[in-house]
């Protein structure tokens, strides 16, 4: 079959073997030297010092961020006109894989090379990015984003501050709060987000020292906490109209544009501290006896560290497959084009699967790593305290991980009823599939072939609990979210064992089967674990859609694609634990 880029979403109704991924392993030279420039300037200048800026010691923290943007840190996606570098989006997520070795820090810097910059990038005119473009991206300027409300976070459009064209003309009025705005304290210039005469959602580009802004007392915030959050408030605070950003009543194009973003480098960042949590951790537990031997040698430690590889595996395949199916698809346009965004927002639904995805196996890679540290994992004197702290707020930011879970499987129905996604063609495959079992994927030739199969049968899972839950609901489905959430586990799922599988196969055809061992075993174990889960969801939802006959034959129906996916699961986790526990490393 020919390969090629999938569309958005179109992973869950084309057979794997035409799509076409890319991996982190196909990094060029040059990218793998820029990410190398980032690692080295975490290790060396951020990491020593996370005590002095988890201490709100905001000089030490601006310094440093200054010193980034002198590395050039910050203009990775800066046009070349504005003296950035202008690169693609596999450079800027692996870029930000590398910054994820500290969170505060992190936090800070994302907040202004990400919701800071990229607004002015996209939107900007020429003498905005004249006067601002440049500053920012080499750090003469720090950025902040002022979107959330105190009673507007996910539901965004419906903020309260109000802007108001002056008499004259040349001028708009600012007044509202907005609230846990990230840089806040040391920011230099503000995009804000308000209403036009209260109706027109637009956005504003508010200098720190404009009279009428000022900001609220620092949040005591339970993780990240060296990183600056304070309302912001605006009293009668004037901004030249030259500092409208966009056009009037389009804010909602910035916004969720720039949301897009934020959420598959949030995915990214989680992956990169992953990583690194996985070789602190098991490095401990080689240094750690109890009765005698390493906690490693226990057979349960060795679970969690398997567990903990496996997952990450499945989500860097993720990130960059998602990496490169971004860049196929802004190929050609102009780095500064605001049609970059929608060519992003063609894969919404991959940026949520990375936000959801990355931020839990974060989550579960911290709590299982404080565990493997045992009472110290608990003391603040050794690091998984505060990874732990820091941890929770990435299943919060970039919108919610509920609301994303919302958003995957509405995102489909969406490209379905526009006829961008052939929903009803897989359909009536599944229907005819169901009455006759044998025209169901076979196993693929070549390594991971028997996975392929499986993962071909899960979409068919998929899809017909979601035309079963159309059926029922119409467009009411979009309220059922219990049913969505089980539609977006689904997809995430399949997305990522895909992912995986994928990259795979790929690795072996480059390098050979011999090769790509841990990586198959990592595959298998990812994949056993997410089947593991599809009897569980479609019950869920089948028992909560229907009953009587019409239950009992869905069920059926379900049920012939569900076949059992037999593996030696210790014996795999085993031979994964031990290559890490050599190594102390994240072994991919």
């Amino acid at each position: 079959m020919e390969k090629r880029y999938l569309r958005g979403g179109e992973f869950l109704i084309t057979p794997m073997e035409e799509s076409e991924i890319f991996l982190r392993e196909e990094l060029p030279a040059e990218v793998l030297e820029i990410g190398a420039t980032a690692n080295r300037f975490m290790r060396e200048k951020v990491v020593p010092n996370i005590k002095e800026i988890d201490g709100h010691n905001f000089e030490l923290l601006v310094g440093l961020l200054k010193e980034a943007g002198e590395l050039g840190l910050f203009s990775i996606d800066v046009p070349e006109e504005y003296d950035g570098l202008g690169m693609d989006k596999k450079t800027a997520m692996y870029v930000a894989e590398q910054m994820g070795l500290e969170a505060s820090f992190l936090t800070a810097y994302s907040a202004h090379t990400g919701i800071g910059i990229l607004p002015l990038v996209y939107f900007g005119t020429k003498e905005q990015k004249e006067k601002y473009l440049t500053k920012l991206a080499y750090g003469e300027m720090i950025g902040a984003y002022c979107l959330t409300e105190p009673g507007a976070g996910t539901d965004a459009m419906n903020v309260k501050t109000k802007a108001v064209l002056s008499d004259d003309g040349k001028y708009y009025v600012i007044n509202g709060t907005k609230q846990f705005i990230t840089n806040a304290g040391f920011a230099d210039m503000f995009t804000v987000f308000a209403k036009v005469d209260g109706e027109h959602f637009s956005a504003f580009l508010v200098e720190k020292d404009t009279p009428g802004l000022s900001l609220g007392e620092e949040e005591d915030k339970m993780g990240i906490r060296g990183s600056s959050t304070r309302q912001v408030i605006f009293e009668d605070v004037k901004v030249p109209v030259e500092n409208l950003l966009g056009e009037v009543g389009k804010g909602h194009k910035i916004a969720f544009g720039i949301l897009n973003i934020g959420r598959y480098k949030l995915g990214t960042v989680c992956m990169g501290a992953s990583k690194e949590i996985i070789g602190q951790a098991t490095k401990y537990t080689n240094e750690r006896h109890q009765f005698g031997v390493p906690v490693s040698k226990f057979g349960l430690i060795r679970e969690k560290i398997a567990k903990m590889a496996y997952k990450t595996y499945a989500i860097e395949s993720v990130i960059y497959r998602t990496a490169g199916l971004i860049d196929n698809e802004i190929e050609g346009l102009a780095h500064e084009d605001p049609k970059v965004l929608d060519a992003i927002g063609e894969y919404a639904i991959e940026a949520s699967i990375c936000k959801v995805m990355g931020s839990e196996v974060l989550s579960y890679v911290v709590d299982e790593g404080l565990q493997m540290y045992g009472g110290y994992g608990y003391s603040e004197e050794y690091p998984m305290a505060k990874v732990y702290r820091d941890s929770k707020i990435n299943r919060i930011f970039e919108g919610t991980n509920e609301i994303n879970r919302v958003l995957i499987p509405a995102m489909l129905a969406k490209k379905a009823l526009k006829k961008e996604l052939p929903l009803l063609d897989f359909e009536n495959v599944i229907v005819e599939e169901i009455k006759s079992p044998m025209k169901q994927p076979r196993p693929a030739k070549g390594i991971l072939g028997n996975e392929v199969r499986y993962i071909e049968l899960a979409k068919r899972v998929a899809m017909f609990l979601a035309g079963v839950g159309m059926k029922v609901f119409g467009d009411k489905i979009r309220k059922e979210e219990e049913l969505l959430g089980v539609l977006a586990d689904l997809s995430i799922g399949i997305y990522a064992a895909e992912s995986a599988i994928l990259r795979t196969r790929k690795l072996a055809e480059m390098n050979g089967e011999d090769k790509v061992k841990l990586h198959a075993i990592a595959t298998q174990l990812y994949v056993n674990e997410f089947l593991g889960t599809m009897p569980v969801l479609a019950k869920k939802a089948l028992n909560y859609m229907l009953e009587g006959q019409k239950l009992k034959e869905s069920a059926l129906g379900v049920k012939t694609f569900m076949p059992s996916y037999d593996i030696n699961e210790v014996a795999l986790q085993q031979e994964l634990a031990k290559a890490i526990i050599e190594t102390e490393k994240y072994p991919f």
